[in-house]
């Protein structure tokens, strides 16, 4: 089996167990936004962006760390593995210990006095998924898919059954029988919290399938292992954290910078939000191409055509998600239907955010020099310098935009950071990417939108049938071009012999 398709076996199964199971999830979006207020579904979207941000730091880079000095010869011992794990458990203890002494504090400075129990529950499925993230990384080392989508798409699952049961059936039910049973475990006053619960249940049950890879605490802490660990996985923290502020901070800024009352501003917030999750397709696509890619790249980078196979890669990637930009942008109009009605208003920002994560595909792609090349504090410098753009775009458009403002913020920032994590590749790891064919791709399917919306408005198609025609043509114009002699396979894959 070649490595190009050995590579995209493994993003399949990542992708097609991440896409079925947040397709899923996805589903939950109608829910929310038919069930809830723009407003209320805004304080879920506040929770969430906040949630990225400690997601970072309760993992100080680890997962990364533990790629990188695992113990690829005696994998049923592997130090590295319980040291991470260990610190990660450590680390989580103490922040539940602190979230328990200055709840109300913090509940009441974030406007949330009446609801203390959203921090607190909010908190608990910050440490269950921070802790799970070191198995699950070590399911991934593994060449475990299986296991690892088996167990995410349980997640999911169990998520929107309990979802379905606490904001459909139990309203229902409450309403017809306020006597019966369903007054036991059903509040109505709790409302939007039940969002929470029903996450804080779901990653609890996914805690305990991970029980097994949780057995590797018994293989001890070493001292001088974590010390190496910690010296390459604290810039991956920055890397991260910077990494947030340019995808979720946008969220949480809204709430406080739109020139509106605070009511106002959640409504905002909540329609923004809700329009974000219409470039799903993208951002689960390079989740899953994240996911198979990372350990590849770094077991890989010892053959003598790697820098050739990255190249290819990129290229590929490139075409497919210039293929989920067209998909969704040409077809918004049935898109736009898995939003409630009072969401639809911010679809001008959907076109936007898929160019946006398009670029972060790209970024995922060429970060590769620094990772490959322990420059960690160098990639940290360039997503500092994305979340500092972010910081000033949003300070600066959001009060003349609006959420249009921050879409065109995110737009820029990844689009910058790709350009310079590029420019910092051809010094430290060179690769021959085809550059021109990927800026070409790009380009014609951002000509092919605004013909589509010239041609929409000019001529007296069937709009699914004009979409139609030029989706075919953005495909024949890619067979045309690559040919099938770029699918040949490129060398021979073997991850005991390549790490």
């Amino acid at each position: 089996m070649s490595i190009i398709k050995k590579l995209v076996s493994q993003t399949a199964v990542y992708g097609i167990s991440s896409i079925f199971g947040r397709f899923l999830n996805y589903l939950l979006v109608p829910l929310y936004t038919y069930y809830f207020t723009a407003a209320e579904y805004g304080v879920v979207s506040e929770f969430y962006a906040y949630a990225g941000f400690f997601s970072v730091l309760l993992l100080f880079g680890f997962e990364t760390g533990y790629f990188r000095f695992r113990d690829k010869d005696q994998p049923d011992r592997d130090v590295a593995y319980s040291t991470a794990l260990c610190f990660v458990v450590l680390v989580n203890l103490g922040f539940f210990i602190l979230i328990l002494l200055i709840n109300s504090r913090l509940s009441a400075a974030l406007n949330y006095a009446e609801h203390p129990e959203y921090v607190l529950c909010f908190s608990l499925i910050l440490i269950l998924d921070a802790v799970a993230a070191i198995p699950f990384a070590r399911l991934r080392a593994e060449n475990r898919a299986f296991r690892f989508a088996g167990i995410k798409v349980i997640e999911i699952g169990i998520t929107i059954l309990l979802s379905l049961f606490f904001i459909i059936y139990c309203p229902k039910l409450y309403a017809n029988h306020p006597e019966s049973w369903i007054a036991l475990i059903y509040n109505p006053d709790i409302g939007i919290g039940y969002i929470f619960i029903a996450n804080l249940m779901a990653s609890a049950f996914k805690f305990l399938l991970l029980a097994p890879q949780l057995a590797g605490l018994s293989w001890g802490f070493d001292r001088e292992l974590f010390v190496r660990m910690a010296r390459y996985s604290l810039p991956m923290v920055v890397i991260g954290f910077a990494g947030i502020i340019n995808e979720m901070l946008d969220r949480a800024l809204l709430k406080y910078l739109l020139p509106y009352d605070l009511q106002t501003n959640m409504k905002m917030l909540g329609i923004y939000s809700a329009c974000y999750k219409l470039s799903i397709l993208m951002s689960l696509f390079i989740q899953a191409f994240r996911y198979a890619a990372e350990p590849f790249f770094f077991a890989y980078a010892g053959n003598s055509d790697a820098r050739k196979v990255y190249a290819v890669v990129l290229k590929f990637f490139v075409i497919f998600c210039v293929f989920i930009f067209l998909l969704v942008s040409l077809f918004i109009d049935f898109f736009k239907y898995f939003v409630g009605e009072e969401f639809r208003a911010g679809l001008e920002v959907v076109p936007i955010l898929l160019l946006a994560n398009l670029c972060l595909g790209i970024y995922v792609n060429l970060s590769i020099w620094y990772k490959l090349t322990d420059r960690t504090l160098l990639g940290a410098l360039v997503s500092l310098a994305g979340a500092a753009l972010t910081i000033a775009l949003n300070v600066w458009w959001i009060p003349l935009l609006g959420y249009v403002g921050s879409a065109w913020a995110t737009l820029v920032c990844y689009g910058s950071m790709a350009i310079v994590s590029y420019l910092f590749g051809r010094k430290y790891y060179p690769v021959a990417y085809d550059v021109k064919r990927v800026v070409a791709y790009i380009t014609l399917g951002i000509g092919l939108y605004f013909v589509h919306g010239h041609l929409a408005t000019a001529v007296a198609w069937q709009p699914w049938l004009l979409s139609s025609a030029l989706m075919l043509l953005y495909v024949l114009i890619t067979v045309l071009c690559e040919g099938r002699q770029n699918l040949k396979p490129v060398a021979v894959y073997n991850p005991d012999r390549n790490g």
